[in-house]
């Protein structure tokens, strides 16, 4: 049931997987520049986590889990929401994980702006909502392009370009159309995870902790896109019937 609604084209995942990661790649600047940690993904997390175990640092330890947890926990969320509300109301299942995306950025720039002591504490718990929100986004993204798209962390997709280039220096490969179309949405997703950690980059030096705002922003045109790409889609399927009567009027005319 979950694949027949997920069917999607190339432009379509290119699209959502451009926006998601430019985002993606906003947040995990902008955690980085503020609290030295990443954000995008828990790859390194596992790493510290080990590290932190093996020199007795259970609080340490601890701390990186629950991280950990909160990333699977967004994930969780936005599929559950996804697998529960789509056939009712697919633009509400899409916009819920969104939405809760942006509440857990706000909540964050907030008080960064007004509350912030840098403690060690507060650190940690901001970090935290910051891996819950883009466990949603991973999570999201992944679901509805029946996982073709993931956009918070770039090392399985350089490995999948890796594969892709080395597929390509054979002539039969370089003419595959799902080939060339993966390595299409593959570039699409780097490139705006790059531009919009730059951009990250260069606004915080602007406007400093509003960032986080702007990203939101940027979120509520994600939502605004899924809605319009919805609404097309919905208005496409219902003339098909009107199509196929037009196309069959004519075929009956030809053959008169």
């Amino acid at each position: 049931m979950i694949s027949k609604h997920l069917d999607r084209t190339t432009k379509e995942n290119i699209q959502l997987g451009s926006l998601t990661a430019f985002s993606a790649g906003m947040v995990n600047v902008i955690s980085v520049i503020i609290f030295f940690a990443f954000t995008s993904n828990v790859t390194g997390h596992y790493a510290i986590l080990a590290q932190e175990i093996s020199h007795g640092n259970y609080y340490q330890a601890l701390v990186v889990f629950g991280w950990i947890a909160l990333f699977f926990l967004g994930n969780f969320t936005s599929n559950i929401i996804v697998i529960n509300f789509r056939d009712r109301n697919a633009y509400l299942a899409h916009s819920i994980p969104i939405v809760l995306e942006i509440l857990c950025l706000l909540v964050v720039g907030t008080y960064i702006q007004y509350y912030y002591k840098e403690t060690l504490l507060e650190t940690e718990l901001m970090v935290s909502c910051m891996l819950f929100a883009m466990g949603i986004q991973n999570g999201l993204t992944a679901t509805i392009s029946n996982s073709a798209v993931k956009t918070t962390h770039l090392t399985g997709l350089t490995t999948d370009l890796g594969i892709l280039a080395s597929l390509f220096t054979k002539k039969k490969n370089r003419e595959n159309p799902e080939l060339r179309n993966k390595w299409k949405l593959l570039i699409a997703i780097m490139a705006s995870y790059l531009i919009g950690g730059i951009c990250a980059g260069y606004i915080y030096l602007t406007i400093a902790y509003n960032v986080f705002f702007i990203v939101c922003i940027f979120l509520l045109i994600v939502i605004g896109y899924d809605f319009y790409r919805i609404r097309m889609n919905r208005l496409l399927h219902k003339k098909q019937p009107y199509y196929r009567k037009i196309i069959k009027h004519r075929i009956a005319q030809l053959s008169n």
